[in-house]
């Protein structure tokens, strides 16, 4: 009977002081150590009040900031590709007559963003070379653009569902100095480290979030030019070499990516949910294309381009058209005909952005080219991005109810 007791004790609260010291005594002989032992395990579970019950409570807390703690320092900086996912999904929403839904999409996606941003800043001071060794890691690195253009599209969700530009300036205010930061000190921490990884292991689709980052912030500057008259023309100015700048990177990036699809082994894991991006950068150049269209009038140099303008915008948007059948398969060889096993990863935020971006872009292409037999692709499409993201989220929300089972169980 009190070697049952031990193992119990043992098997619960293994990693706790106490009973590493009456564990001790037991050992030793003491048969009192093992009465209060066998007398605390019963008291727990009868649920009266005891020694042992206040120490469960004690272990299960602890164990729940102990979890905390690790999440933080192990966050991926991915993780703002949420905030993305949510603020598009609420915009394309908003855009096709679901306000209510949008207007709560938006309130959370706020919620959201200050929590992440809060685990972000502590992550960054409490375990620096956690975050910093992450800015330089070829698969890990290029998810901190995920911070850039989350904070752009809240931006632009504030313009247009509820007509707040001083929230989206200083938005865009932000936005703008960690783009420039995290551009240069991610792509010269990857040039000037001796360790690299092959091709194969260290390219994937999150690098073209660069991209989106670059396009969501010229998006966001274009809208917000009226706001400044006396430096509409610049700000306009900036947000063209923005979008020719993505538009440039994007060639650059998915180059490496199409050359690591056809001439490399492709094993379903490393189908990893970015690879969406690809299709999503085409799209969200694709909207800052039209807003720049949409705002030609107001700049002369815009005017002179308007050819152009609309050109490539209508390129980039027939690009992200052609990948969504190519990632449309290749999810199906890889979860059907390979059976990957589908499970909540944060980085499927990254899947449900892309969905959500086509339905805009392509309703703000309509708009700006006076197309409006394309306007059934938003009025439908948009269903399909809230299904996306509702079964990200339930998986979010399941991954957490499994995570407060398992610390309870450890103190029951």
């Amino acid at each position: 009977m009190y070697r049952f007791a031990i193992r119990t004790w043992r098997r619960v609260f293994i990693t706790m002081p106490e009973f590493r010291l009456s564990l001790t005594r037991a050992r030793d002989g003491e048969e009192t150590t093992v009465s209060v032992i066998e007398k605390e395990v019963v008291d727990s579970v009868s649920g009266i009040e005891s020694p042992g019950v206040r120490t469960g409570l004690l272990a299960q807390r602890e164990s729940a900031v102990a979890n905390l703690a690790a999440g933080v320092q192990n966050m991926h900086p991915a993780y703002f590709a949420m905030v993305m996912a949510t603020g598009i999904v609420a915009i394309g929403c908003q855009l096709n007559g679901l306000r209510l839904i949008a207007i709560g999409l938006s309130y959370l996606n706020v919620g959201i963003f200050v929590v992440l941003w809060t685990f972000t800043i502590v992550r960054a001071t409490v375990f620096p070379r956690n975050f910093f060794n992450d800015l330089i890691d070829h698969k890990r690195g290029p998810g901190f653009f995920t911070i850039v253009a989350g904070t752009s599209v809240l931006g632009r969700q504030q313009i247009i569902i509820f007509g707040h530009y001083t929230a989206a300036i200083v938005l865009w205010f932000v936005a703008v100095p960690l783009w420039a930061g995290f551009t240069y000190a991610i792509f010269t921490g990857f040039t000037v480290k001796e360790d690299k990884p092959s091709l194969a292991e260290g390219i994937h689709g999150g690098w073209l979030i660069a991209v989106v980052a670059t396009q969501a912030v010229s998006s966001l500057g274009t809208l917000l030019a009226r706001q400044f008259p006396t430096h509409e023309t610049e700000m306009l100015f900036f947000s063209l070499s923005m979008w020719l700048c993505g538009g440039m990177l994007y060639i650059w990036v998915i180059s490496l990516i199409f050359y690591r699809y056809t001439f490399f082994r492709f094993l379903p894991s490393d189908l990893m949910p970015p690879y969406w991006i690809n299709m999503g950068a085409m799209a969200i150049s694709t909207l800052a294309g039209a807003n720049l269209i949409l705002s030609s009038s107001r700049a002369s140099f815009l005017t002179a381009l308007l050819p152009f303008l609309k050109g490539f915008t209508v390129f980039f948007w027939a690009t992200a058209t052609w990948w969504i059948p190519m990632l449309a398969t290749l999810a199906i060889w890889r979860h059907v005909y390979k059976r990957f096993r589908l499970a909540y990863d944060p980085l499927y935020w990254g899947a449900v952005f892309p969905l959500a971006m086509y339905t805009v872009s392509t309703h703000q292409l309509a708009q700006a080219l006076d197309l409006p037999f394309l306007l059934w692709i938003p009025h439908s499409f948009v269903y399909v991005a809230l299904v996306a993201w509702l079964a990200t989220f339930a998986g979010l929300l399941w991954t957490i109810r499994g995570l407060r089972v398992a610390t309870k169980g450890v103190a029951l």
